[in-house]
């Protein structure tokens, strides 16, 4: 989940495994995969870098310490 702030000034928690598009036309627009929009106050790459943190965070993108395995003959 990521934080982001409505155009009224309330936070609120979204999924952003379920982000199809983020957009900027000139407020943040982002798009489900089921079709709903949010407009935002944050600009495109805030939500673009909560996203890439949010991924890491559940490890989505793959093995944090890649190449460093504790089980390697050395």
């Amino acid at each position: 989940m990521i934080n982001v702030t409505r155009l009224n000034g309330k936070t609120f928690r979204l999924n952003a495994l379920f982000i199809e598009t983020i957009e900027s036309f000139p407020d943040t627009t982002i798009t489900l995969s089921n079709g709903r929009k949010y407009v935002v106050k944050e600009k495109e790459d805030e939500v673009v870098k909560s996203v890439r943190a949010f991924y890491q965070s559940v490890n989505l993108f793959g093995l944090p310490n890649l190449g460093e395995r504790d089980d390697e003959e050395q």
